[in-house]
């Protein structure tokens, strides 16, 4: 069994069919229940509402699976690109509830389950924002690398257990993400992938499946994909 949290969308809608294909059974969770109980329906799994901001939603999700062979952390997000010294201090706290507790309280929920199955894997798409950073991203760079850092301390913390960690970290992705950076300015968002090819929502699912595809000895500690266009997190090149 497999879990994929932010599964309404993108890149956790996208590692859902992934991980189906492979042959997981997929619980999908998120908040936008329309659109995970039409993803489950499609790739044959189950979709349960998933708010991992909230401890009473993560309390009832995690009751309701006993072994779990993937956890894949996909929830999270960016909002806003404003500068520290005028940083948007409701943004910030939901950018770390989101992402770095959010992350936690899963993960801390769903853990006995994973090592209960005897070879667990635990997926944290992170964001190449958690190895660099770049102006006016203080808020999602620094929940990020806290993100990062959660997942990092595990793999240590979990050695000699059955469960591997893999950190995913992307560079630019076309998905919902920078809509929702942006509080729904689709212009302002198109305007983000302008002039270059970023990766797909299906290009980091296949690295995510070929993670949970390894043989137990093996642990993928961490992914950066990139698109070819994209050096690190400030630099590009545009030719449009």
């Amino acid at each position: 069994m497999a879990v994929v949290t932010g599964a309404s969308s993108g890149i956790g809608a996208a590692t859902a069919r992934a991980l189906a294909r492979d042959g997981y059974f997929v619980v999908v969770g998120a908040r936008r229940t329309d659109r995970i109980d039409a993803l489950a329906d499609e790739i044959g799994g189950r979709a349960m509402y998933l708010d991992v901001t909230d401890p009473a939603s993560v309390e009832r999700f995690a009751a309701t699976l006993d072994t779990v062979h993937v956890l894949v952390n996909n929830a999270g997000g960016a909002k806003g690109l404003a500068p520290i010294a005028e940083a948007n201090l409701d943004d910030w706290r939901w950018m770390w509830e989101t992402n770095v507790v959010g992350t936690l309280r899963i993960t801390k929920a769903l853990l006995p389950a994973l090592i209960a199955s005897g070879d667990g894997l635990i997926v944290t798409v992170t964001s190449i924002a958690a190895l660099d950073t770049y102006d006016n991203g203080g808020g999602y760079t620094s929940a990020k690398h806290a993100q990062g850092v959660l997942h990092r301390t595990l793999r240590p913390e979990l050695l000699g257990k059955p469960v591997r960690l893999t950190e995913v970290c992307p560079g630019m992705v076309e998905t919902e993400f920078s809509l929702v950076r942006f509080e729904g300015d689709a212009e302002r968002a198109e305007k983000v992938y302008d002039g270059l090819t970023p990766l797909t929502a299906d290009d980091v699912a296949d690295v995510i499946a070929f993670a949970a595809s390894r043989p137990p000895h093996v642990n993928l500690d961490q992914i950066v994909i990139k698109p070819r266009d994209q050096v690190d997190a400030r630099r590009n090149i545009r030719t449009g």
